[in-house]
């Protein structure tokens, strides 16, 4: 299991906003209200190695048994492109977003369109859709 890694002082989400006043609350337990906020925390979670956070916000239908992030690639930027419902009122939602990273010394782009769904108040991540 990879260690979490030292705390930056701007939050990776790429909000502008410091680490401790953005994805940090999320990642200590309060819950991100929108769905747009869980998918940056969880982009924060993946570029600090946090694999307890990514799997606790994982729906249980589609989360994997365990989450090894050690040697994976390293994410740098986040751009959110869009995103649908998923506000504090919505039970479901999708965030269009690009998340860049270095692998091996080589940069490249992952881009996905997420879904996610709201139950019992928790936003959680689904899959790509």
């Amino acid at each position: 299991m990879a260690r979490p890694q030292h705390k930056p002082a701007t939050c990776p989400c790429g909000s502008g906003q410091a680490y401790p006043d953005c994805c940090a609350r999320w990642h200590r337990g309060a819950d991100a209200p929108t769905a747009e906020q869980l998918m940056r925390s969880r982009f924060s979670a993946f570029a600090l190695g946090d694999p307890a956070y990514l799997l606790r916000t994982w729906h249980p239908t589609t989360r994997p048994r365990e989450l090894d992030l050690a040697g994976g690639p390293r994410y740098t930027r986040l751009e959110v492109l869009a995103a649908d419902r998923g506000s504090m009122f919505d039970t479901e939602g999708t965030v269009l977003f690009r998340a860049h990273y270095r692998d091996g010394g080589r940069a490249d782009v992952l881009e996905e369109h997420s879904r996610f769904v709201r139950e019992d108040g928790r936003w959680y991540y689904v899959a790509p859709i």
